[in-house]
């Protein structure tokens, strides 16, 4: 993250260059490095394993609930909380309003991509990850519009479709595609399972590179920015923050709660915190302008989500124990 600020600064026309590098608001060098990174994941997926998934429905009925019920009014809420009263005087007045409603547009839009990486670090069960993100990716294209606009108190909301579709493509569906046939191609027709986990094992450490590199990516770009208003940053990112902490804790407590299995808890946990920040971030352009308050809070989104998911992650990885301790008495 400092490295990727600080080249950012440096230089900041070759991020520009970079940044300009996209399709429908789709920055191409952070797809590929999200191909990258998740495909590994992806090759633990077998798609016909995907039905087993019903006897999970305790924690998708959580991670919707937390998702599309409690996220985005909770947002709205610390949106009103912190920047319309109590960072106002430190924000530009002109911008509160938009401050507010690129929060609420971060809220909206669960995440799709990334989350297979947090699953991962988590020892979650991919069937239930993809099968979550999937009805996510589902219930977003007829949801998005309406809770947007009713939050923000608009009667129509442009919605960049050709974004949601195409980030939809680009982030599960093409690289799911390419990691099952890499699947069946490695496993055979002996069901090679041994050489399966050697090409995953492998395979491991350029995911964690393509992570690496898509902090430098990420921060990169806003270099500038950060290093030029670092006040607004850092004030935007209190409610961002709370409310990660906040949605990822209840999604995790509640599955606690309905004795959902550890490998579940922790992809639902995540998936109830993270967001779709291309959407949120395309979505501000097209209502607000490039320039707007509103686009900004949504980068500010981007560049909060991953130190605080990967923290989210440490905890949830470490009070495993508690955890499943509970689960056990609760049975």
């Amino acid at each position: 993250m400092l490295a990727g600020t600080i080249l950012g600064f440096l230089a900041p026309s070759v991020f520009h260059m970079l940044g300009q590098l996209e399709l429908a608001h789709i920055n191409l060098p952070t797809a590929i490095l999200v191909w990258i990174m998740i495909t590994p994941m992806l090759l633990k997926i077998d798609l016909h394993a995907l039905s087993g998934v019903k006897q999970y429905t305790r924690g998708i009925s959580v991670t919707l609930f937390v998702n599309w019920v409690i996220k985005p009014f909770s947002m709205a809420f610390l949106g009103w909380v912190f920047i319309d009263h109590m960072f106002r005087p430190y924000l530009p007045e002109d911008q509160i309003e938009a401050y507010i409603a690129g929060l609420i547009l971060l809220a909206a839009a669960p995440c799709t991509a990334m989350v297979f990486v947090w699953s991962n670090l988590t020892q979650g069960e991919p069937h239930f990850t993809l099968s979550q993100v999937a009805l996510n990716d589902v219930i977003m294209v007829f949801a998005f519009a309406p809770l947007v606009g009713l939050l923000l108190g608009m009667s129509s909301i442009s919605v960049p479709w050709d974004t949601l579709f195409l980030s939809v493509l680009v982030y599960v569906v093409l690289p799911l595609i390419i990691a099952n046939l890499l699947r069946r191609t490695v496993l055979g027709n002996k069901n090679n399972q041994a050489a399966l986990k050697l090409l995953i094992v492998k395979s491991g450490p350029w995911s964690l590179f393509a992570l690496l590199l898509t902090l430098i990516l990420l921060f990169g770009f806003q270099g500038t920015q950060i290093i030029n208003n670092p006040l607004v940053i850092v004030l935007l990112s209190v409610p961002i923050l709370i409310q990660v902490i906040f949605n990822a804790s209840a999604a995790y407590l509640l599955n606690r709660l309905v004795g959902s299995p550890h490998c579940i808890a922790a992809p639902s946990a995540l998936i109830g915190a993270s967001n779709f920040f291309e959407l949120a971030v395309a979505t501000a352009i097209v209502l607000f302008g490039f320039e707007s308050g509103a686009t900004l809070a949504t980068v500010v989104g981007v560049l909060v989500e991953v130190p605080v998911m990967l923290l989210a992650v440490s905890v949830i990885n470490k009070t495993r124990c508690w955890y499943e301790t509970g689960i056990a008495s609760f049975h």
